[in-house]
């Protein structure tokens, strides 16, 4: 759908607004509050990027809203994989992918065109983080000179600055690279590459990483947690990718009851090679129940976590030092004709280094090795 809205000296035009909508519902935001953050009173923060696509790139006054300009190919692209990208959405609801909320075109008269997209921020909300990096897993041109010391310049820092260092997850750790391996194999698919792997992180206040849940809590995260997604088509109720209010996470493990047909969920953690169910006082299991197999089967196949008690919990995941802010981003570049050309051209170029402009399978295989020796 295209819906056109004419206004003093410009108009804009705003595509597959109801499928977006749908979309900003199943992640929990309240449409009053999308529309009073994207019209604030308050200018946009622009945010200046050394980007080779030469986009503008933008924040909300809030910061929670990333708005950025495409080509017409592009927009075309992601309207043309709107479906499979909820679908995928849905299948994964925890996935670490960018939420695209809004595409809209701005035409002004005797201007070119201009096409842009509203993006959910990765790095929300950023008050305390420390370091802000961009991962691609290779090594030409992923260097970028830090910021001064006491400069309030923000500068997002590449593979070669994060050298020596760890992602530390620990029981996280899993969840992590899982994820990460079943949304590179959907970009892979779309035969796309030269995406990034965003990531911030701040420490954990002292309360953080010591509080204790409490049954009501768990009942609650495990719940909303396992909170299964439906089509557009098939509801208008947010029920997707989850605003879910929750702290630490870990994978959900359910039990059958074989003479009742039902099965309890409970939160599972591996301590010192044991592996340690959650459960009430009263040895009642921690969380909501589900009603057969194959829906048990679908809990873990969509790999599932309990995320944190934060805002922006699908991009939130928390260590034993430190929370981290990750996302995947920037998934519109196709591996057509002239990028093969330029994978040849940088083969000459930098003999025996690692590039960004490799094949789709490369490119995922790369990134997930690249991810897998630098966590831990």
């Amino acid at each position: 759908m295209e819906v056109t809205q004419i206004h003093e000296g410009f108009r804009m035009e705003t595509y597959a607004g109801p499928v977006f909508a749908w979309l900003r519902r199943c992640l929990g935001m309240d449409e009053r509050e999308y529309q009073r953050s994207l019209a604030s009173h308050g200018c946009y923060l622009q945010f200046i990027s050394n980007s080779k696509s030469k986009a503008d790139f933008f924040l909300t006054n809030d910061k929670r809203f990333f708005l950025k300009t495409q080509s017409k190919r592009e927009v075309n692209f992601l309207l043309s994989n709107l479906r499979i990208y909820l679908e995928h959405l849905e299948k994964y609801p925890h996935s670490l992918l960018v939420k695209f909320l809004g595409v809209h075109r701005l035409k002004i008269p005797r201007q070119k065109l201009k096409y842009f997209i509203v993006m959910q921020s990765v790095f929300y909300p950023d008050e305390r983080i420390q370091a802000r990096y961009d991962f691609k897993g290779c090594e030409v041109s992923r260097w970028t000179d830090p910021a001064p010391e006491g400069s309030q310049v923000i500068v997002v820092l590449k593979d070669l600055n994060f050298e020596g260092k760890q992602i530390v997850l620990d029981q996280q750790r899993s969840w992590f690279l899982r994820q990460v391996d079943i949304d590179t194999s959907f970009l892979q698919r779309l035969n796309v590459l030269d995406y990034s792997l965003l990531l911030a992180h701040q420490p954990l206040h002292q309360d953080e990483r010591q509080q204790g849940l409490s049954f009501a809590t768990l009942v609650m995260r495990t719940a909303k947690s396992m909170n299964v997604g439906s089509s557009p088509s098939q509801s208008s109720h947010a029920s997707v990718p989850g605003a879910v209010p929750e702290e630490d996470s870990t994978l959900l493990v359910a039990q059958l009851d074989r003479q009742t047909d039902r099965c309890r969920v409970v939160e599972t953690r591996l301590i010192d090679g044991r592996d340690l169910q959650s459960e009430s006082p009263g040895g009642q299991a921690l969380g909501a129940e589900v009603g057969t197999d194959s829906e048990l089967e679908e809990i873990w196949a969509q790999n599932r976590r309990l995320l944190p008690g934060t805002k922006n919990p699908l991009h939130v995941i928390d260590g034993p030092e430190l929370r981290y802010f990750v996302g995947i981003i920037d998934i519109f570049t196709v591996y057509g004709f002239r990028k093969k050309l330029e994978h040849l051209w940088k083969r000459l170029r930098y003999p025996g280094r690692t590039f960004s402009t490799v094949s789709p399978p490369a490119y995922a295989c790369r990134l997930r090795q690249w991810v897998q020796g630098h966590t831990q």
